[in-house]
């Protein structure tokens, strides 16, 4: 059996740098929103939310991802005041308590993204590849963090009624998304090494596309930029347990499907995985990155 031996890289961020491709890293999600897909209201309170995210860091995450507004289909577009509101306690709580810790801040705002970066974030995750907001590329070159680009097929309104991709369409769809993402990253004036690259699941991408998005994530990393996976959770995943169950599988129902796609990712490419259970996820990459060792 074949697995994908990730390249060594070096990730720039704001104030330091990760090494990617020997241990893969975990990104612990962080949603500080009332309506998020999998936990909303769990952690909009600041206090709970950093108690979080310090027993995400105590289980092994890497990096603490902190996003406060939700993606979800049919989400409704959040003021960047408001978005700021909820994000900057929690930042500044976390750093606080662990100023070591890693935190990355999870919008499509640039007033969202240069206050987190102020307030100590290392590192923009754009769902958007900034798209969204054009004045997201320049506001990060000039604040030198990380950054994560992901590809979206279009906004979080439009998914539903999106007509359906080929699933041979979907590989080819998101290289030439990124690629083009990359390009005018670069031509803002980001350095390379500071840009990983996602290629959303789920975001656009119906159901069973993302199966062959997962199993062909290595032809990503001829752009020559490290991945990023983000698989937790999705409903993807539950719509395949649903056809053996024949019943609708809720979220916390997903960790062993989520644990199965995450460790698949791992294996053919992904440096940076996205998770909601660190703790599983530190186990699988452990195991994955084994064998990718033996490999």
């Amino acid at each position: 059996m074949a697995f994908v031996r990730r390249p060594a890289a070096t990730w720039h961020l704001r104030t330091r740098q990760l090494e990617l491709g020997q241990r893969t890293l975990i990104m612990g999600i962080l949603n500080v929103t009332p309506d998020s897909f999998s936990d909303g209201g769990m952690f909009s309170d600041p206090e709970a939310a950093v108690e979080h995210a310090l027993e995400m860091l105590d289980a092994g995450a890497d990096i603490v991802d902190v996003g406060g507004e939700s993606t979800r289909p049919g989400a409704a577009l959040l003021e960047p005041e408001v978005e700021r509101d909820r994000v900057i306690p929690v930042i500044e709580g976390i750093l606080r308590a662990r100023p070591d810790a890693l935190v990355s801040i999870d919008t499509n705002k640039s007033v969202t993204a240069e206050a987190a970066i102020l307030a100590g974030a290392e590192i923009v995750n754009d769902v958007s590849a900034f798209g969204w907001d054009p004045e997201m590329a320049p506001a990060c070159a000039r604040l030198r963090c990380g950054v994560v680009l992901m590809h979206t097929r279009g906004r979080p309104h439009e998914w539903r009624t999106q007509p359906r991709l080929n699933d041979d369409e979907v590989v080819p769809l998101v290289r030439c998304g990124l690629s083009s993402a990359l390009d005018n990253a670069l031509a803002a004036g980001l350095e390379r090494a500071r840009i990983v690259l996602d290629p959303g699941y789920g975001f656009g991408k119906a159901y069973d596309n993302n199966y062959p998005l997962l199993a062909h994530l290595d032809e990503l990393l001829s752009l020559g930029q490290p991945l990023l996976a983000g698989v937790s959770r999705k409903s993807f995943l539950a719509r395949t347990l649903s056809a053996i169950t024949g019943a609708e599988v809720p979220m916390h129902a997903r960790s062993h499907a989520t644990l199965a796609a995450t460790t698949a990712a791992i294996l053919a490419g992904a440096s940076i995985v996205r998770v909601h259970d660190v703790r599983p996820a530190v186990e699988a990459a452990a195991i994955a990155d084994a064998i990718l060792l033996s490999a």
